[in-house]
């Protein structure tokens, strides 16, 4: 990644790639006390555009709320950050990673007086899910390991220690040799995928869970969601059993970096002909139109990078 990208920005000034370092005792390293986003940016014919920027903004200063994570910077300094990156390292098109965490204090599971430290980098990422899996679809497998409970941790909190649940589900579909995997709550109902919502299509009419069900509240979800009622697809919010999941015609998963991609099987076991299905790749190819900036209608939801003009050079640690 560091032959790709020049420029980190980091605790409030662009420093380059290598030098963007954090001490071995920090909080977060020993205890996952950090939270981020994961953040697209497309190319368009306007130029490097980011799709939904403000939700996810918004959703990471939710997110550090809930931990008591006081991030040092303004939400308008945090976007600016996430523009800027992109044109300092002259992308057309990346993948944008904001974070905040605690950095070293002290060492203990509370974390006192550790300061928060705040980064945002950006990268070239191609497809998540394999280069195929958006024409395709992926090998998915359920996996053994259950979502965490309500009870355990707020779900729709993007922290970076929920996410060793999502590693322990994703290696050992790996191994196993899937490409994804789907985890249930601890109610026996489907959750989600590791680290992207799910829905299913059963006579024309699509299904999708709630917070209720352990997942997160995903950016890309509400975005399939609203673009089904203005669509006149009809979308019922609900618990999603294994019996549904196992007689669905499609299915398939959302989030930022999976887009809109097609569920082929399930442990070997064909999602209906194991072929995309036709709502699926609707969904898929009209989400693309539009974070691509080819539907006027939703531009209202990219977020153009003004090459430079925007940078103040003076910042720049280069």
């Amino acid at each position: 990644m560091s032959d790709q990208s020049k420029y980190i920005w980091f605790n409030g000034a662009m420093v380059p790639w290598k030098e963007a370092k954090v001490h071995v005792m920090s909080h977060a390293i020993h205890y996952g006390s950090g939270v981020w986003e994961g953040i697209k940016c497309y190319k368009t014919e306007d130029g490097p555009a980011i799709f939904k920027l403000d939700g996810h903004i918004r959703r990471l200063y939710n997110s550090a709320k809930n931990y008591d994570i006081n991030i040092p910077y303004s939400p308008n300094e945090i976007k600016k950050a996430c523009i800027n990156v992109v044109d300092v390292n002259e992308f057309d098109s990346c993948y944008i990673r904001p974070i905040a965490f605690y950095g070293f204090d002290t060492l203990g599971v509370h974390p006192k007086d550790c300061p928060v430290e705040v980064s945002v980098a950006s990268f070239y990422w191609g497809a998540y899910l394999g280069e195929d899996s958006l024409q395709n679809g992926v090998r998915v497998t359920i996996s053994p390991w259950k979502r965490l409970s309500l009870n355990a941790f707020p779900p729709s909190t993007k922290a970076s220690g929920h996410y060793l649940n999502s590693l322990l589900a994703v290696q050992d579909a790996r191994k196993r040799g899937f490409d994804e995997a789907i985890l249930f709550n601890e109610d026996n109902l489907i959750a989600e995928g590791s680290g992207q919502n799910i829905f299913i299509v059963k006579n024309n009419e699509i299904f999708t869970n709630s917070e209720d069900a352990s997942i997160l509240m995903g950016i890309t979800r509400e975005t399939v969601i609203e673009l089904c009622n203005e669509l006149n697809i009809k979308i019922h919010v609900t618990n999603i059993s294994g019996d549904m999941l196992n007689d669905a015609d499609e299915a398939f998963f959302t989030g930022t970096a999976t887009e809109v991609t097609p569920i082929a099987s399930i442990d070997d076991r064909p999602v209906n002909t194991g072929e995309p299905g036709e709502i699926t790749l609707k969904l898929r190819d009209i989400y693309l139109d539009i974070a691509h900036g080819k539907n006027p209608k939703y531009k209202k939801w990219l977020t153009l990078t003004e090459k430079h003009k925007d940078l103040d050079l003076s910042s720049l640690n280069i």
